[in-house]
């Protein structure tokens, strides 16, 4: 259906064998994989990061806000330009959303200063999202929450790969959550992270995930338990092995894919810097090694985006949205503020194709189609 798609997985026979190597096990909840996993996302975030693998990144959202007590009638200021999963799990525990607006049109990630506005004394916590795999303003945001002694967590579904002047995002907060879904940088299907550099954390954690259990599963049919307390209420959001053991092969290409990801970005800039109605944001990035994830642009007013995507999609070029303004969502309207950047770039923004496997030829055709509709 597609010339160019917007988005491919990276899998060669190294996934297919992992896969195998499972089956044949004859076991396929949490186990040695998905240990081995965790340990070397571990090593690989470093800044003594405990993880957790967990069925996916809402599932590692929901875990945090639990962890960290955040209960109904708190206020959590949440981003405005990101997936809904974020103000959705923060409304399914009765907190709260204040939106904070991004910083700027060239700079998309959330604005420190709007949520320094945004603090209340009902305020409990500060989520942030680190866009397209770009990284937020960590040195304001780290101090404004010691400031006024709040809790971090970063939604780093975008970011694996990418850091902060040289330090791993998802280090930073008091609770980080990974998402390998199948879009991703690390793409499982259907898998995420759960990140604390806090052991206390990281406990309740290990009991929220599995149904406030004091002995696995598999501890069990290995013989090693004859039965289990449960400590805590919890929940059942353990990942699989098999997700794990994609986990550990996309990990292990991620350097190698993310540094295509840059390469195919860098053709993109050539090809749209001087285009005037498309802007392309973070141009003069300084604030670390992004991973590019995705390839946002932004249209100018005189461009109709819903034409745009219509003819690029019968040019056999696939496009998408990233993201709807969440004030304009049934569920969210009148009940969240107003951030009028976020909500001017979720109404002029497109995503262009990228994943590790496109061709310059890809990228070529993508930019000469769309270029027609920006003369």
């Amino acid at each position: 259906m597609w010339r160019v798609q917007l988005h491919k997985i990276d899998y060669d026979e190294r996934e297919y064998n992992a896969v195998k190597e499972v089956l044949n096990s004859g076991w396929l909840a949490i186990s040695e994989k998905t240990h081995s996993f965790e340990s070397a996302f571990s090593q690989f975030l470093g800044h003594g990061a405990n993880c957790l693998a967990v069925s996916n990144g809402t599932a590692a959202l929901h875990m945090a806000l639990l962890a960290l007590g955040i209960k109904e009638g708190d206020e959590v200021i949440t981003p405005s330009l990101t997936f809904i999963a974020d103000q959705n799990v923060t409304n399914m525990i009765g907190a709260k959303n204040v939106l904070a607006d991004i910083t700027s049109m060239d700079d998309w990630s959330v604005d420190p200063d709007d949520i320094e506005v945004k603090i209340t004394p009902k305020t409990k916590a500060v989520m942030i999202v680190h866009y397209a795999g770009f990284a937020c303003d960590m040195e304001k945001i780290t101090a404004l929450c010691k400031k006024y002694d709040l809790f971090l967590i970063e939604d780093c579904a975008h970011t694996p790969g990418a850091d902060f002047n040289g330090r791993a995002l998802g280090t930073f907060a008091d609770v980080s959550a990974f998402s390998f879904f199948a879009n991703k940088n690390i793409a499982v299907g259907e898998g995420g992270m759960v990140v604390t550099r806090y052991e206390k954390l990281y406990e309740k954690l290990r009991l929220l995930r599995s149904h406030g259990m004091s002995v696995p599963s598999f501890d069990r049919f290995k013989g090693r338990a004859a039965s289990y307390d449960v400590i805590q209420p919890g929940l059942n959001y353990r990942i699989n092995e098999i997700s794990s053991a994609l986990g550990l092969v996309q990990l292990d290409k991620l350097k190698e894919s993310n540094e295509k990801r840059k390469k195919l970005v860098e053709h993109y800039y050539k090809r749209l810097d001087d285009v005037s109605s498309v802007s392309i944001p973070y141009r003069n990035f300084s604030r670390g090694k992004p991973n590019y994830h995705i390839m946002p642009i932004l249209l100018s007013e005189s461009l109709d985006r819903a034409v745009v995507i219509e003819s690029m999609k019968n040019a056999g070029i696939q496009t998408s949205i990233h993201y709807p303004a969440i004030q304009k969502f049934s569920a969210y309207n009148g009940k969240v503020c107003s951030t009028p950047k976020a909500e001017y770039v979720c109404t002029h923004e497109l995503t262009l194709p990228l994943y590790p496997g496109m061709t310059i030829n890809e990228i070529d055709i993508v930019c000469d189609e769309l270029i027609k509709y920006c003369i």
